[in-house]
This record gives structure tokens, sequence and C-alpha cells, in this order.
């Protein structure tokens, strides 16, 4: 009795990268957009807010993401530009635009999580409102918006370290207007037809000649 081995078809074998290329392009793409955009929303947030005594009275101080650090709005911003980036290079520069990406977003949540425990803005309101450049910040505390830029953060390292993976299976901007590497060649008029001239143009037509092209 004779067994027969089957052989997967190339196609077959194809397919599997081609569809993890595609699921994780979509997904980079949502995780690095959706990622700058709630860093920079968070940014734009109230942080943190505390005290600070005035004129012996309690006086309330609040800063938003931005004024305790700006760190996380630009790496977002070239986070942005980088997944981009990622789409016009090939090669070891997709590879490099890829580890660009996943470092904006480890960048964002390094900065993020350090802002959590960063009171100097505040205390540099507390000296400007005290006019007392030693006035510090009293029951300082801080909202939940650090953290969402952490996610934030997460999302571009995740879009960067897809990139990494699978960025190979990626398709470039200029793919589609190449045509195998090759120039196509050029069409030239059929053999002994003025093109200046409509009357031989119809005259090679009734021929069933081309008049545009060998």
């Amino acid at each position: 009795m004779e067994y027969v081995t089957a052989v997967p078809h190339p196609r077959s074998q194809a397919a599997g990268p081609a569809r993890a290329g595609r699921v994780s392009l979509a997904v980079a793409l949502s995780a690095g957009a959706l990622g700058a955009a709630v860093t920079l929303l968070a940014t734009r947030q109230r942080w943190a807010e505390g005290t600070a005594t005035v004129a012996g009275a309690p006086f309330s101080l609040t800063a938003k993401g931005s004024d305790v650090t700006g760190v996380p709005a630009a790496l977002a911003i070239v986070g942005l530009a980088a997944l981009v980036a990622v789409f016009a290079v090939r090669g070891a520069g997709r590879a490099l635009v890829a580890a660009l990406l996943a470092l904006c977003g480890a960048g964002t949540v390094a900065a993020a999580l350090l802002g959590v425990s960063d009171s100097s803005a505040l205390d540099e309101e507390a000296a400007r409102a005290a006019g007392d450049t030693s006035a510090t910040v009293h029951a300082l505390s801080h909202t939940a918006w650090p953290y969402v830029a952490v996610v934030g953060g997460a999302l571009i390292l995740l879009a960067g370290l897809l990139a990494l993976r699978y960025g190979r299976h990626w398709p470039a901007m200029s793919g589609r207007y190449e045509r195998g590497g090759a120039p196509r060649p050029r069409r030239t008029a059929a053999k002994g037809v003025d093109p200046d001239r409509p009357e031989e143009l119809w005259k090679a037509l009734d021929r069933g000649e081309d008049p545009t092209g060998a």
C-alpha cells in the first residue's frame, strides 16, 4: 500500500505571512494614531493640584500636563510622524523608523509616570502667587490624566513593536507605482502612419492596425 504525502501549496504557505501582515498593519495604524491622540489630549488636561499659603490664607493651584512636562506631547508628535514614515522606506530604513516609533512610545510612558510625582510646576506657581521664591505647594495630589498618557504611550509602543516584527510584510507608499522594477516600453505609432495626419489614423483603423502602438 502506497502512502501519498500531501505537499502544501506555495500559495497557502504565503497566505499566513500575508494575513499576519495585513492584521498587524491595521492594528499598528489604529494603535499608533489612537495613542498619539490620547497622549496629546491627556497633556492638555489637569494633572496636578495643591494649595499654597498666600498672605496667610490657602490658595488653590492647578497644573496641566503640558505645564508638568512637555516630553509626552513632543514624543507623541514624533511618533505619529514615524508611523507615517514607516511606509515611505523599506528594508533597514523601515526597521530604524520602527525602532524610533517604539522608543517614542517607551519615552512617553516613562515621562508620564515621572510626571505623576513631579511638583516643580506647582512649586513655581506657588512661588509666583506668594511672591516668595522659597514658597512651595502643599497637599499635592494628581488626577488620572497622567495615567491616560501612559496608556497612549503604551499604544504607540505597541505600534512600534508591530512595525519591528511585521513591517517587512507591509506595503510601501511607492509600491503601486512600480511595474516589476522594469521600465514600461514606449508605444510607437504603426509603421507608415503619420500621427499628425488624422486621415492616416482612420485608414490604419480600417485596416485593423493600431495607430497608437506597435
